[in-house]
């Protein structure tokens, strides 16, 4: 249960990511899939749907004895909290009116973000954006961990224990590795939620409000959706970057398990992502894949030589744009 992992360090690499080069001869051999570039305006709706559906879940947990509120926040809230969060991912890349509307899309996201009951949208638009353009940047990419994440969290208890703490770490770690000045928009993103947050515990109590935290929190940490966290970038397989998971959990997360091929396709919205992976096969059914983020998560802990510091990190080189 103690055995330390054998890794002391990222996996330093001198190349560039795989995505751009990708993208650019798939879509000399498929031009096609450049019509899927466009907005999934069916995410409008959906969005909509979830937040009205977490407002009645509120509304119903109200009088609950503690022990249903907890539980319901974890079976139902942790599900619709952490399925949010990727709907917000979408919106971030202007899925839902387009990049024509960027603004549109800013706005969405804060009203997306509301039933989280903590500001998440325009910051994390922000250092997404970063992870797309500079993935395993040093300094820049915030889904890398900390120097200390990887030291510290090195054995089976201690890997376990960092999993049931992803919020804390994906909230801290930007402040750690890439401060940046806080924007307007995170200011209204502030405003706009603690005023939601105040609403909810007027009118229902702390039990709904603790419902929605606490879905939030327990959703994003020892969950089987946050399996795709680990699924995506954790280098299982020396040289592999980027996996892709084709489970049925694609259905509450807008496909973020094809996530090769969302980096690939930045630009094309989640619903779409399968249509990609058909087109052009022959670049993806041989690439390393999961079915399951559960067997992702067992295995990460359980696996001696997997720890927080297998991912491939760049130091980046000219000039760095940042949002």
């Amino acid at each position: 249960m103690g055995n330390t992992v054998a890794r002391e360090d990222f996996e330093w690499v001198y190349t560039d990511q795989p995505h751009a080069d990708r993208r650019k001869e798939i879509l000399a051999k498929h031009p096609e899939i450049k019509a899927l570039m466009k907005p999934d305006h069916n995410l409008i709706w959906v969005v909509v749907l979830m937040v009205l559906a977490q407002l009645t879940a509120f509304y119903l947990v109200k009088d609950l004895d503690w022990k249903w509120v907890i539980f319901w926040a974890y079976i139902f809230g942790s599900c619709i909290s952490h399925s949010m969060t990727l709907a917000i991912h979408e919106i971030s890349h202007n899925s839902a009116f387009g990049n024509s509307k960027a603004m549109w899309n800013r706005w969405f996201g804060i009203f997306a973000n509301l039933p989280l009951g903590l500001p998440y949208s325009i910051s994390f638009k922000r250092y997404h954006m970063d992870h797309h353009r500079y993935l395993g940047g040093d300094g820049i990419d915030v889904d890398i961990p900390t120097n200390f994440e990887g030291w510290f969290f090195c054995t089976r208890f201690r890997k376990f224990i960092w999993i049931v703490l992803q919020p804390f770490f994906y909230a801290i770690r930007p402040l750690c590795i890439n401060p940046k000045p806080i924007t307007r928009l995170e200011i209204i993103n502030l405003l706009a939620q603690l005023s939601f947050d105040v609403v909810i515990y007027y009118l229902w109590g702390a039990k709904s409000t603790f419902y929605m935290l606490a879905g939030s929190v327990l959703g994003l940490g020892l969950h089987p959706i946050s399996g795709h966290f680990i699924a995506e970038h954790y280098m299982f397989l020396k040289g592999h970057e980027t996996y892709s998971y084709y489970g049925p959990l694609n259905l509450l997360t807008f496909n973020v398990g094809y996530h090769n091929e969302h980096h690939d396709f930045p630009n094309i919205p989640g619903k779409s992502l399968p249509l990609v992976k058909k087109i052009a096969a022959e670049y993806y059914d041989n690439l390393p894949q999961y079915n399951s983020w559960v067997k992702v998560l067992y295995d990460f802990v359980m696996d001696d030589t997997i720890s927080p510091y297998s991912r491939m990190k760049r130091q980046l080189k000219g000039e760095v744009k940042q949002d």
